[in-house]
C-alpha cells in the first residue's frame, strides 16, 4: 500500500507536467502552429455527388477547414461530367468542369478526374489523400504571402450580393471571385452514392473573373439562400501558369 501511495502521486504529477508543457496535446500544438501562420492555402476541390470516390475527399477538406481556421480557404467545385451516371448533382456546373480543364492543360494531364485537389494553383493530387493534403497545406502556410487584398460584401434589396474589392494585382494577374455556400447536405437517391446523405462545405455557387484590380462585382443569391448562408472568397491568379498569389474571404453583410 505504501508503494502505491508513493508511485501514483508521482505518475499523476508527471502526467500533469507533460500536459501542462503542451506535450501530448495536439490541439494546443495546432494552435501554436496557427499563431505562426504567414502564408495562405487556397484549396480547390473538384468533386461530384455522382462519384463514389468523392465523399472521402469532401470529408477531408471539411476536417482541414476545422483544424485550420486561419489562412486556409476552401472552394468546392461540383463538376457536371458525372451527371450521366444516374444522379444529377444540383451544385454542378459546366463552368467548373471547364476550370478543371484549364488546370489539366497547365499540369499537362491526359484527362481530368475527381476527386482532385489543387493548392494555390501549384500542386495537384487526389483529393482523398488526406496526408498529402495536410503536408501541402502546411508547406503553403509557411511561405510568405505578399498579396494585398481588401474585400467586403453586402446583400442588397434585389437579392443580390454586392462585392467591393481592391488588390495589388498587376496586368498579368486575374482577380477571381466566388460566391460560396457555407454548408450543404443532400440525400442521394440514384447513382453510385445512392442511399447516402452527403455533406459539403464551401460549395462554389457562382464564379466570376473581375475586369480590373479594383472595383465591384455582383452575384445573385441561389434560390433558397440568404446572406447568412454564404460568404465571398477572392483570390489573385496568374493568367499564364495559374499560380495563386493571395486570397481573402469575407461574410455577406446585411445592409439595414
Amino acid at each position: 500500500m505504501k508503494k502505491a501511495l508513493i508511485v501514483w502521486p508521482f505518475i499523476s504529477l508527471l502526467a500533469f507536467m507533460i500536459m501542462s508543457s503542451g506535450f501530448g496535446h495536439p490541439a494546443k500544438k495546432k494552435l501554436n502552429k496557427l499563431a505562426a501562420v504567414k502564408g495562405f492555402a487556397l484549396v480547390e476541390l473538384f468533386t461530384s455527388e455522382g462519384c463514389s470516390s468523392c465523399p472521402p475527399a469532401d470529408d477531408a477538406v471539411a476536417a482541414l477547414a476545422k483544424e485550420y481556421p486561419s489562412g486556409v480557404f476552401v472552394l468546392s467545385y461540383h463538376v457536371d461530367y458525372w451527371n450521366y451516371l444516374g444522379w444529377k448533382d444540383p451544385f454542378s456546373s459546366a463552368d467548373y468542369s471547364s476550370r478543371q480543364q484549364q488546370y489539366a492543360a497547365v499540369f499537362d494531364l491526359n484527362s481530368i478526374y475527381t476527386p482532385q485537389v489543387i493548392v494555390n494553383g501549384k500542386t495537384q493530387f487526389t483529393g482523398s489523400d488526406k496526408s498529402r493534403l495536410y503536408n501541402v497545406v502546411d508547406k503553403a502556410l509557411n511561405e510568405k504571402n505578399t498579396a494585398s487584398i481588401e474585400l467586403s460584401a453586402a446583400a442588397t434589396a434585389a437579392k443580390e450580393v454586392q462585392v467591393n474589392y481592391k488588390t495589388n494585382a498587376d496586368k498579368n494577374m486575374l482577380v477571381r471571385v466566388a460566391l460560396v455556400q457555407l454548408q450543404a447536405s443532400n440525400a442521394i437517391k440514384r447513382g453510385e452514392n445512392r442511399g447516402l446523405q452527403l455533406k459539403h462545405i464551401d460549395v462554389v455557387r457562382s464564379f466570376k473573373t473581375a475586369g480590373s484590380n479594383a472595383g465591384s462585382i455582383s452575384f445573385t443569391f441561389p434560390e433558397g439562400l440568404t446572406a447568412k448562408d454564404c460568404k465571398v472568397i477572392l483570390f489573385v491568379q496568374n493568367a499564364t501558369n495559374m499560380h495563386i498569389a493571395g486570397a481573402a474571404e469575407c461574410p455577406v453583410n446585411v445592409v439595414m
